[in-house]
């Protein structure tokens, strides 16, 4: 007994230890009077809502879902219903020589006429090394002109949301294409930037993590921050709960004054196996926001909201979801709208 006292008083240390971790992840129950719903929350946003006739081609889709006035003022009113400000319709990928991604330009200045309420800034990028290439001034260059061009065409554009993927941690040529664009895009339009999540301690829970320096620095140079806080092959509802909780904290800690939407998952695809549905899904997203945003006295002045990914995966049950564990109060909805685009 006194060798194998030393081994049982060491198991019941780690156990203790994994008890005390565990209660550690649990989460109150969700916030359902809406007290973090600032009404400005933001969405990404199918193609069509700005592509040009060429993408309705290539992907057989049907242009008159979306160049159709009723449809456009019905998704005007259904977002603005659940406090949405901000609109990222997406037009991606951009061609490698550095072009974002063609908008028809009438569907355009439509859509801008049914958002006249709302900040819409389109959702330019693609993967990195297959259609960005940061590293190359000429690049960035095409690049940088071609979304100065998009901005100057359409005035009424607030500016537009960047999304590149991956950009790993301290990536000095995604900086030099943030200060690029803030020189050749109109005074007082928004550079918004997808951005990573944070490390969690010794685990990887995406194929990316930006440290606290590197958001320091992208947050100076930006105007809001969307941290992709889904794909995190989480497997535990609890655990991800946890997760987002912590995420939030640090998010809005090392983002500086730049305000922050969390972007949060709408979707079930299994992708390539960092999502899963049944632990990382709106719900348990939303509860650890609330659980991150309770740990402050009052939530920082550049916390601003959530962004939903996505627009095409939301159906009557999902807002549903999100009016009761998130909205200040029910809103008139309006459904059906164009069906998803995959």
């Amino acid at each position: 007994m006194r060798k194998l006292l030393p081994r049982i008083l060491l198991l019941l240390a780690v156990a203790m230890a994994a008890a005390i971790a565990w209660r550690g992840c649990a989460v109150r129950r969700p916030v359902t009077e809406g007290k973090y719903d600032l009404r400005t929350n933001g969405i990404w946003l199918q193609h069509g809502w700005l592509g040009d006739d060429g993408w309705f081609l290539r992907n057989r889709r049907d242009r008159s879902r979306f160049r159709n006035d009723a449809r456009i003022r019905e998704l005007s009113l259904l977002l603005a219903g659940h406090g949405v400000r901000d609109v990222f319709p997406h037009l991606c990928p951009c061609s490698p020589d550095g072009r974002i991604a063609p908008a028809d330009s009438l569907q355009t200045e439509r859509f801008l006429d049914g958002f006249s309420a709302f900040r819409v800034l389109p959702w330019v990028g693609g993967v990195s090394l297959k259609h960005c290439f940061t590293d190359s001034a000429a690049w960035r260059g095409t690049f940088v002109s071609s979304v100065a061009e998009l901005l100057a065409r359409h005035p009424r554009l607030a500016g537009i949301h960047l999304n590149i993927e991956p950009v790993p941690d301290g990536n000095e040529a995604f900086l030099l294409l943030l200060d690029e664009l803030r020189r050749a895009m109109p005074e007082g339009t928004i550079i918004s930037v997808a951005a990573y999540p944070p490390p969690k301690g010794s685990r990887t829970f995406s194929n990316v993590h930006w440290q606290q320096p590197y958001y320091a620095e992208v947050a100076r140079r930006t105007d809001q921050i969307v941290p992709m806080m889904y794909d995190t092959s989480v497997r535990s509802a609890r655990f991800y709960r946890h997760v987002m909780r912590v995420w939030s904290r640090q998010v809005l800690d090392w983002s500086g004054t730049t305000p922050v939407l969390f972007g949060v998952p709408a979707y079930e695809d299994p992708g390539a196996g960092y999502h899963i549905a049944e632990a990382e899904n709106l719900r348990n997203a939303l509860s650890g926001i609330h659980a991150g945003l309770d740990a402050y006295r009052a939530p920082p002045g550049n916390y601003a909201g959530v962004a939903i990914y996505c627009e095409w995966e939301m159906d009557g049950s999902e807002w549903a979801s999100f009016r009761r564990a998130f909205g200040k109060k029910p809103e008139r909805v309006s459904f059906p709208l164009p069906a998803p685009e995959d």
